[in-house]
């Protein structure tokens, strides 16, 4: 009963009309940057946050929210009629739905899609809404040790799930801590790393750093690419699959969903690690495998469903435990520290309207996901034509409007420009700048509540270890990381990921 009055809490929060129309522009927003292959939601919502400060939290958090799990459903889009996938997450959809379409099934592709988005939302909402309170409740016991050792667990399963070199990955983590420590030490009043230069007094603004290297850094690699873009089917049909296609994909849905619920949660899972998972798993269970890379209906629903249930659970941590799973929901905290509220279980008590108010509005933003994406598929096929360099000088141009306003300040530019270069190194290096910005979101909490914790145990270090839940985490930490140092197991992920 307590559930049913939290929901009828949210929905009575969400359903005014300013609310309603946010979530709506965040949706189709979302869909439109998922189906633009060059943009993200992570570089979406870093331009669009200053335009949220004039909003109240719960309107701006809900359009936020409703850009990013509508660019997982949006990518699939091109991903199946051009074989470009919009968003990382849509990749593995690419392998079978693109088949679908050159065999003239793209209708049907489309259609299973948005079911098992639909379907994967609606199961993670409800999964948010039951988990969230208890864990919630949990954190409140949690003092300034359990939280030093639960960041820290967050950035080491944060490495050992990030693509690549497992060097790289600790190197971007430690990248991301230093840039954190820039600014003025609140404790002695003293500049820390800023050369000299008062406008980095107050440090980097994480909008700057996220918007330079997934903007400005991704509209120079795309720059490179000359890849033309050309529809299998000039008009889309058939978007009502037979009971024979529904029934082959209800089992690869439910199996998705359960893998993205799960998945969402872990720091670094999210999205790509969530449908990936859910296409390897499918073309071993399924009794259709010989069919997959060939137009397999299961390659489609299983990673899309696991790529939206991923989407919407990874808002568990964030909202509960103010730690973010991800760069978007790092975003998502910096959205709340602008509105004045400090991330973590107090939202839920304090801002209750705020807190159930989101998981509501996932809901009603699937809802409108599923009603409004398949009816324009035509435009959205017409969308993904616009030739790309009709696209990036507008991009920059809500990049620089974006990053002036937060300060007035043409330094905050020119710092942007840098870090869209040093995002286009990362990516030239093979460097995954996911685990630079957890460290950058994550570095300046840590470093609170260690000194917290030193402060009340009297500079004592095993407060860490004395304590239960601390020491059980920093434990965990310790045990991922030594194993994914084994040579074996290190060669066995770099292949996973390479797989």
């Amino acid at each position: 009963m307590e559930l049913l009055g939290n929901l009828a809490l949210g929905l009575d929060a969400t359903l005014t009309a300013a609310n309603l129309f946010y979530c709506l522009a965040g949706v189709f927003l979302g869909t439109a940057v998922g189906v633009l292959p060059g943009l993200g939601p992570i570089a979406t919502i870093a331009m669009l946050l200053p335009a949220t400060f004039s909003l109240p939290p719960i309107t701006s958090l809900i359009m936020l929210a409703g850009i990013y799990y509508g660019a997982s459903y949006g990518g699939s889009t091109t991903a199946i009629l051009v074989n470009l996938p919009g968003e990382s997450s849509s990749v593995v959809t690419a392998i079978d739905g693109y088949q679908m379409a050159r065999k003239g099934q793209a209708g049907k592709a489309l259609a299973i899609a948005a079911i098992g988005s639909f379907f994967a939302g609606t199961v993670a909402t409800l999964v948010l809404a039951m988990f969230a309170p208890p864990l919630a409740e949990l954190a409140l016991k949690f003092g300034p040790a359990e939280y030093f050792s639960l960041m820290t667990l967050g950035l080491v399963a944060a490495v050992v799930l990030a693509r690549g070199s497992l060097l790289k990955a600790i190197g971007m983590t430690v990248l991301g801590l230093l840039l954190g420590l820039i600014g003025t030490d609140v404790n002695s009043g003293m500049a820390r790393y800023t050369f000299d230069l008062p406008e980095l007094a107050d440090g980097i603004d994480f909008v700057i750093v996220a918007m330079g290297i997934y903007g400005l850094g991704e509209i120079i690699l795309n720059l490179e690419n000359k890849e033309a873009r050309s529809l299998v089917m000039k008009k889309v049909t058939g978007l009502m699959p037979s009971l024979a296609d529904l029934k082959r994909s209800v089992a690869p849905i439910l199996r998705g969903t359960g893998i993205g619920c799960v998945l969402g949660i872990l720091p670094g899972g999210g999205t790509m690690l969530s449908s990936f998972a859910a296409y390897s798993i499918e073309k071993k269970l399924s009794k259709n495998s010989a069919e997959f890379g060939s137009g397999a209906i299961e390659g489609v629903a299983a990673p899309e469903s696991a790529n939206n249930a991923g989407a919407q659970t990874s808002f568990i941590p964030m909202l509960t435990l103010g730690i973010p799973s991800n760069p978007v929901m790092a975003l998502m905290i910096g959205a709340l520290i602008i509105q004045g509220i400090q991330p973590g279980p107090a939202v839920m008590t304090e801002q209750p309207a705020l807190f159930w108010g989101i998981i509501v509005s996932m809901w009603i933003g699937n809802l409108f996901l599923i009603v409004l994406n398949l009816p324009m598929i035509g435009l959205w096929a017409r969308m993904i034509l616009v030739p790309y360099q009709y696209l990036y000088p507008l991009i920059l141009m809500f990049c620089a409007i974006g990053v002036f306003s937060l300060k007035n300040s043409t330094f905050d530019i020119y710092l942007m420009g840098l870090f869209g270069l040093f995002g286009y190194l990362c990516a030239k290096l093979e460097c995954e700048p996911a685990p630079l910005l957890l460290g950058y979101i994550l570095g300046p909490m840590m470093e609170e509540y260690l000194r917290r914790a030193l402060l009340l145990s009297r500079s004592d270090p095993m407060v860490f270890i004395e304590r239960p839940i601390s020491a059980t985490m920093l434990g965990l930490s310790a045990i991922a990381l030594l194993v994914v140092l084994s040579p074996a197991l290190r060669r066995k992920r770099e292949d996973v990921f390479v797989e």
